[in-house]
């Protein structure tokens, strides 16, 4: 008699890993990533010129080393781009075109150089040569014609409610009187001297956020740091988000409107 073999079936539950396993959302994920960038150029396409150089500024200097528009001048401090940079471009054409009234203009084309950076409207008062033209020599007491021109832009600064920051530079001829006294102290006492002509011509306290010192460790001509260029006061209006011409900063609701484009570095 045979023995019939007993079959013994197992069956095993379906898997789903196909369903359920992660490398779909891997995919999704590349596709949501090349979607967001496809929108992000569009945008930038569609954008004003002050965006695009704003964005391609970032990328090619994330850290913010570099942070002034086609000059060459060293800033510091925190700088940041601001909505009321129009603003800021109106005033840096008040003050070119005050300094054209007053009769000024050709000596002083080389020694104001006017500049839009990411902190605002960047103005640099240089000796540019070995005569005193701003401060007498070897102290902090304006000259005449320093008094004009600094009380002259004030009368433009104090119509805006911007900030407004005072730096003090010297070149690296040593200086001392053997009582301790500095290019550290001369630049910041030359800061102070253009902060009291200012707030004599009209400027508030309360405008004015920072004067600050730096000796020669901001030269403007590196290549020689004793040239006369580095010696030089910069007042720095501050772009303000809310800035708005005295006036119109009473009125409720007074607002900066943002128009694009910058101006460039120029001398007068």
């Amino acid at each position: 008699m045979k023995t019939t073999p007993i079959i013994i079936i197992k069956r095993r539950g379906k898997h789903h890993a196909g369903h359920h396993g992660g490398a779909w959302k891997v995919a999704y994920a590349d596709f949501v990533t090349a979607m967001m960038a496809l929108f992000m150029v569009l945008w930038l396409l569609s954008a004003s010129e002050e965006v695009q150089k704003a964005v391609g500024g970032y990328f090619s200097d994330p850290t913010g080393a570099n942070k002034d528009v086609g000059n060459g001048m060293r800033g510091s401090g925190s700088e940041s781009l601001s909505v009321g940079r129009n603003e800021i471009a109106q005033l840096k054409e008040k003050m070119q075109q005050a300094i054209q009234a007053s009769g000024s203009a050709p000596k002083l084309k080389d020694h104001v150089t006017m500049a839009i950076s990411g902190e605002g409207l960047r103005i640099e008062l240089s000796e540019g040569t070995q005569n005193s033209f701003f401060f007498e020599s070897a102290n902090a007491n304006p000259t005449v014609s320093g008094k004009e021109l600094i009380s002259l832009l004030a009368a433009e600064i104090k119509t805006m409610r911007n900030k407004v920051i005072i730096e003090g530079h010297t070149d690296a001829v040593e200086f001392g009187t053997g009582q301790g006294y500095s290019n550290w102290e001369l630049s910041a006492d030359r800061a102070n001297a253009a902060r009291r002509v200012m707030q004599e011509a009209g400027i508030p306290g309360s405008q004015i956020s920072q004067v600050r010192g730096f000796a020669d460790q901001k030269l403007r001509n590196e290549k020689d740091p004793k040239d006369p260029s580095n010696r030089r006061i910069t007042l720095i209006v501050q772009s303000d988000p809310l800035g708005a011409p005295a006036a119109e900063a009473a009125k409720p609701g007074a607002a900066a409107a943002v128009k694009p484009g910058a101006a460039e570095g120029t001398k007068l």
